[in-house]
Parts: structure tokens; C-alpha cells; sequence
């Protein structure tokens, strides 16, 4: 086993604790869109929380693949709104800082020669961008939707 830079190994601790966020967060936002009685967004959020169960995974594997104990060093408090698009503009902050991580660790991977890392990076770069893509379409979608209603509501 090759010797990682210290640096990717941080790359790494940072990016398992924001996984883990993001599945305290989901998994939270799922149970809350549960007690407003929407079982669509509920089960919309569980989905996501399993997506970055199996980031975290990944990463953990990686860890112990290069020699490291997996440790998250801070999990964030789960960001809190009082309706589901403040919810999905909180996960487009959140996602928005897996991307900007990933994005770094790969370039530093790749100017330090780890391709092994920059390719885990990369991969997961993709993933939460096309998380992030997701998320803002869902979003929109709300937003037609509440325009819809107000304009429904006004032609009464």
C-alpha cells in the first residue's frame, strides 16, 4: 500500500463528515415531510438519505483501504426551514459544499499524482452534482406548483 498525502487523507475525514451530515440531514427532513402528511417528499428524502449512506460507505472503504481509522470529526446541525422549498434550499447549500470539497480534493489529487483518490473524488463529484441538479429541479417544480395554486386561488 502506497503512502497517501496527508492532505487526501483529510480530503477524506472532511468528506465522510459531510456525508454523514447529509444523511442525519435527509433522514431528518424525511421524518419531519412525514409529519406534515407529504409521504411524496418523505419518501423522496429517504431515498437521498440512502444515496449518501452509500457515500459514506464508499469512503469509510477507502479509509481502511489506505491504512486510516474512518473518523468523522464534526457532524453540522440539520439546517431547518418551515416548509419544504426553505428544506430544499438548505440541501442546495449542503450539496453545493460536497461539490466545491470534491472538486478541490480531485484537483489536489491529481497535482499530487493519486489517481486511486482522485478517481474515488471524481466520481463522487458527479454523484452530488447530479444531486444538486436534482434537488433544484424539485424545487422549480415546487414552484410551479405554489404559482399554480395562487393562480387558481385568484380566479376565484
Amino acid at each position: 500500500m502506497d503512502a497517501v498525502h496527508p492532505r487526501v487523507l483529510g480530503y477524506l475525514g472532511r468528506a465522510l463528515s459531510l456525508e454523514l451530515t447529509a444523511v442525519q440531514q435527509y433522514m431528518t427532513q424525511a421524518s419531519l415531510a412525514e409529519t406534515w402528511g407529504d409521504s411524496e417528499a418523505a419518501a423522496r428524502f429517504r431515498r437521498e438519505t440512502v444515496e449518501e449512506m452509500r457515500h459514506a460507505e464508499q469512503i469509510v472503504q477507502r479509509m481502511l483501504a489506505v491504512g486510516v481509522a474512518p473518523a468523522a470529526s464534526q457532524l453540522r446541525p440539520v439546517a431547518q426551514a418551515p416548509d419544504l422549498a426553505g428544506l430544499l434550499r438548505r440541501d442546495l447549500d449542503l450539496e453545493d459544499d460536497l461539490v466545491n470539497l470534491y472538486a478541490e480534493a480531485s484537483r489536489f489529487c491529481r497535482l499530487v499524482g493519486d489517481c486511486v483518490q482522485e478517481t474515488l473524488f471524481n466520481q463522487l463529484l458527479q454523484e452530488e452534482q447530479h444531486h444538486g441538479e436534482e434537488l433544484a429541479g424539485w424545487l422549480k417544480e415546487l414552484g410551479r406548483l405554489e404559482r399554480s395554486r395562487d393562480d387558481e386561488r385568484a380566479s376565484f
